[in-house]
């Protein structure tokens, strides 16, 4: 049994098969599917897919791409969308991204702190997107408290030093297809340090294909690659790694249905 805990179903890259990609992963044994969004827009199209699909959860935020436009009615839609369906179980992705810098640098921080709080206010988790802004990021994290409400930091890139910190923060860690790249340096150290009841899986799909498969659309079904080079990394079963991380992912985003 495997938990996806980011991918983007509601990206046009899956408009001509998204149903069947969605089956083929739960019949490749991924029995759960977070879908996060990056707008007003992605949000409430991951709430239908999460009414649609019993194994699909839904998370809505706005993207630090995004935030230029952002005003306060929509932080109030995003309060309306998640009061309004029980299946919205976290806010994200939510964060800083200053390597493509969409977004004017002191929005997208001003952005991610009114979104944090609006986690506190529901009680929610949050999806961090972190690009070259770990610094700041984690500023932010811990001048709004986050850790009243934990999350997990998504596609993971800082170092196992950073990792240290974020965890006694309440955070979790999530590795996606990079650390299966044959260059991947960094992301190995930190599958390889991650305790065990911090550890989370992603696809992050459409985007970021492990190997063999990089290069072509990523999907849900292939978390189970993810999960192989993590146990090979750790000297463990892939089936042991399965079964901890979707028990964190479940604990994480409170998703209490039995296994």
């Amino acid at each position: 049994m495997l938990f996806d805990t980011h991918a983007h179903y509601d990206d046009k890259k899956f408009s001509e098969d998204r149903d069947e990609a969605i089956e083929r992963a739960y019949k490749s044994g991924v029995k759960y599917i977070l879908n996060v969004s990056y707008d007003l827009k992605s949000s409430s199209e991951s709430i239908l897919l999460s009414d649609k699909f019993d194994f699909i959860y839904a998370a809505v935020g706005i993207h630090p791409h995004d935030v230029a436009a952002v005003d306060d009615s929509a932080v109030s839609t995003l309060e309306e969308y998640a009061l309004n369906n029980k299946k919205v179980v976290a806010i994200g992705e939510i964060g800083l991204d200053y390597y493509y810098d969409n977004s004017p640098r002191e929005l997208q921080r001003y952005w991610f702190a009114r979104q944090i709080r609006l986690a506190k206010k529901l009680g929610l988790p949050i999806i961090i997107h972190d690009r070259d802004a770990h610094e700041d990021t984690f500023n932010i994290v811990r001048e709004e408290e986050a850790g009243e409400v934990g999350g997990v930091f998504h596609c993971y890139s800082g170092s196992v030093e950073m990792a240290k910190e974020l965890i006694k923060n309440n955070f979790y860690i999530a590795i996606g297809g990079a650390v299966t790249f044959k260059n991947a340096r960094k992301v190995v150290d930190v599958a390889a340090f991650i305790p065990d009841d911090r550890l989370l899986i992603e696809t992050d799909c459409p985007y970021m294909t492990p190997e063999p498969f990089r290069g072509k659309r990523n999907e849900s079904s292939y978390v189970r690659l993810v999960a192989e080079k993590i146990a090979r990394i750790r000297g463990v079963t892939t089936e042991y790694i399965a079964r901890i991380t979707t028990e964190n992912a479940k604990k994480l985003f409170k998703i209490y249905t039995p296994d």
